[in-house]
């Protein structure tokens, strides 16, 4: 029998995920941790053991990115806002109805990943870009960030989160599928990811270990509903009233946004979420 992409007809997409999550092993860590090993003996050879020498080994990287991901200033930013969960999970609120089961692993995920942005941010405390270079030297697009929050990033640590989760929940059975998969999933987060260099608001260290902090966060999300599981509600549709509330709600902070600044990602985040709000309204009074 041909093999296709497609989920096999026996399962629903619920159970496909289950399934994919069930096969997930501790072993997956190894490589996020030996990463970011690489990393730290890469800072150890270049004798990285300041703030100041952390930033300065990095100024040339940083400006040279900064100018060529800056010729195309409107796609950086509109890109750079799938960075907030706000913006990028409405394009997967459809899978509340579909496959609840990715949602109470990604709730678990992101709550693990905000623990690790904020922890670690506070820890290396590393000044931004617009704090430590001259302002004139390279391209700000959007509002100017200037704390000691720069280490990790934080958009990078959340889009990796969201789509590490995507990529093991809905991972197709054959391998020349799943290298597809893969390679898809990683040049996604990468663009998404160093959007934050483009608009000059991270340096690359900074996005590359918030990338594979967010894997992690994904993982350990993931293990952790395996076997607690706080979000099993979700999915249940005497709760749906809930959901409707909540989405109503989130639509009118996106509309707000989109009063602040009319980025076409917003409509497309917002279009979304009131596609799915219908279709769980009209589940509702179905039932």
């Amino acid at each position: 029998m041909k093999k296709t992409f497609l989920l096999p007809k026996n399962h629903t997409l619920n159970t496909y995920v289950t399934n994919n999550f069930d096969d997930l092993r501790f072993s997956y860590l190894f490589l996020p941790f030996f990463l970011l090993l690489l990393i730290v003996v890469f800072l150890f050879i270049e004798n990285v053991f300041s703030i100041e020498v952390y930033t300065q080994i990095q100024k040339d990287s940083f400006l040279y990115l900064n100018s060529q991901f800056s010729k195309f200033p409107d796609l950086q930013f509109n890109l750079t806002q799938l960075g907030d969960v706000i913006i990028f999970l409405p394009f997967l609120t459809i899978f509340i109805v579909y496959a609840p089961k990715f949602w109470h692993a990604l709730l678990s995920s992101l709550l693990v990943s905000s623990i690790f942005s904020f922890l670690l941010k506070k820890l290396f405390a590393v000044p931004r870009p617009a704090a430590v270079f001259d302002n004139d030297s390279f391209l700000i697009i959007g509002k100017v960030l200037s704390g000691n929050t720069s280490l990790p990033s934080g958009h990078s640590i959340a889009t990796f989160t969201i789509l590490t989760s995507v990529f093991f929940a809905f991972i197709p059975k054959e391998l020349r599928f799943k290298i597809i998969w893969f390679c898809s999933i990683l040049i996604v987060g990468l663009i998404i990811a160093f959007t934050r260099v483009g608009v000059g608001a991270h340096y690359p260290l900074d996005v590359i270990i918030g990338s594979i902090i967010g894997c992690i966060a994904a993982l350990v999300g993931i293990f952790i509903n395996k076997k607690y599981n706080p979000w099993i509600w979700i999915g249940n549709k005497k709760y749906y009233p809930v959901f409707i509330f909540v989405i109503f709600i989130w639509a009118i902070a996106l509309i707000n946004k989109i009063i602040a600044a009319d980025l076409i990602i917003f409509y497309f985040s917002i279009a979304s979420l009131v596609t799915t709000l219908f279709i769980i309204i009209d589940i509702y009074v179905k039932k």
